[in-house]
């Protein structure tokens, strides 16, 4: 099953209200300690310790393999290995040995799972009925969700009816309906187009701020994820941290190439190109110099720090994306963004010169 609610079947009826006056005092968020997962001779954690505090969205990005959905299964439960180490506390509370079903999380992956005989009203009750609360707490919890995700008006649609997106908010309806301690969400985003996936993403982001006392931890592959919805942003590689900060952190002061490049697109140059001679950087040898391509400007030649030549230019609606091959190394193309109607038009073929802030520029490990 793709999609599960995880509560204790001994939860106590309350509502959010109740819910949140009774975790105000208590220690909130998720710390894991020295966490470590291998299958068979591969190591997919590797001493792995991180600490999210109560009310923070956490997005945990990387590409495939890096870890992250095994990261995830670990704090709802399910990471099933040869070996699995460390320790998980939630809420307070030491969760390491505690099965599944007794930890009070919502889960959420991208396949949304709905039960195609059940309207959606039935669909967000599905874990409350399995806790036996009464019809009218079910029914007002019910309500309440449906209300928070916008879909008051589908109580009684069956799930066949709804769009991708629809059917989305009703899975997630499902797993905030038991008023979880955290909400874990596995590429929530990933099976929609690039335009449900923006709207969908806004109401995520909506929802956090609607409920500010709701860890949330998203796993996701999408760096747009990561920069839109994140309080914090922890990046993957290889199971271990690449780095952790918030979007800004990350995309402005990446701590190497790897981070920089993983954020957007990055030029990485050799000091002695990017810096002016008499530059205290300008003598730098272990590491590169990162320029994204917005802080770039088309300039006059002779007007700005570097000269080469426009390869191409591809048009993105409101920017383009112009392709510089420099004089002081050709090998490798520079990037600029150019939003449209602003400053001189470039040119394929045209000789032009590269202007930049020396602030602009961040030093990072090859």
């Amino acid at each position: 099953m793709n999609t599960a609610i995880l509560a204790s079947s001994g939860a106590p009826n309350i509502g959010r209200a109740a819910h949140e006056k009774t975790h105000a005092g208590a220690p909130g968020g998720v710390q894991i300690d020295h966490l470590s997962v291998r299958f068979g001779t591969r190591t997919v954690l590797d001493d792995l310790s991180l600490s999210i505090g109560r009310g923070e969205l956490l997005t945990v990005l990387g590409r495939s393999g890096c870890g992250k959905t095994t990261l995830l299964r670990f704090i709802a439960g399910f990471a099933q290995a040869t070996s699995v180490s460390g320790n998980l506390t939630i809420a307070g509370q030491d969760l390491t040995h505690v099965p599944p079903h007794k930890r009070n999380l919502g889960l959420l992956f991208q396949s949304y799972a709905l039960f195609p005989h059940l309207n959606v009203f039935e669909n967000v009750a599905f874990g409350l009925r399995a806790r036996r609360l009464p019809s009218a707490e079910v029914t007002r919890r019910v309500t309440d969700a449906l209300k928070l995700v916008q879909l008051s008006d589908c109580e009684h649609v069956m799930p066949a009816q709804l769009s991708g997106g629809m059917q989305q908010r009703v899975a997630l309806a499902r797993a905030l309906v038991i008023e979880p301690d955290v909400l874990l969400l596995d590429e929530p985003l990933s099976a929609l187009d690039a335009n449900l996936r923006a709207s969908v993403r806004s109401e995520i982001k909506a929802l956090h701020e609607r409920l500010p006392n709701l860890t949330i931890v998203c796993v996701t592959h999408d760096q747009d994820d990561a920069l839109v919805l994140s309080d914090r942003t922890l990046l993957m590689r290889d199971g271990r941290i690449a780095q952790l900060g918030t979007p800004q952190q990350l995309y402005d002061t990446p701590i190497d190439a790897f981070v920089a490049r993983y954020l957007g697109a990055a030029n990485l140059l050799p000091p002695r190109v990017a810096f002016a001679l008499g530059d205290a950087r300008y003598s730098e040898r272990e590491r590169l110099a990162c320029l994204r391509p917005e802080a770039l400007r088309i300039v006059p030649l002779g007007e700005g720090h570097l000269h080469g030549v426009i390869a191409s230019v591809d048009w993105y609606g409101a920017v383009l994306s112009v392709s510089v091959v420099l004089d002081a190394m050709p090998a490798t193309p520079v990037l600029v963004t150019a939003p449209r109607g602003q400053g001189m038009t470039p040119e394929k073929g045209a000789r032009v010169s590269l202007r930049y802030e020396a602030d602009d520029v961040v030093l990072v490990q090859p």
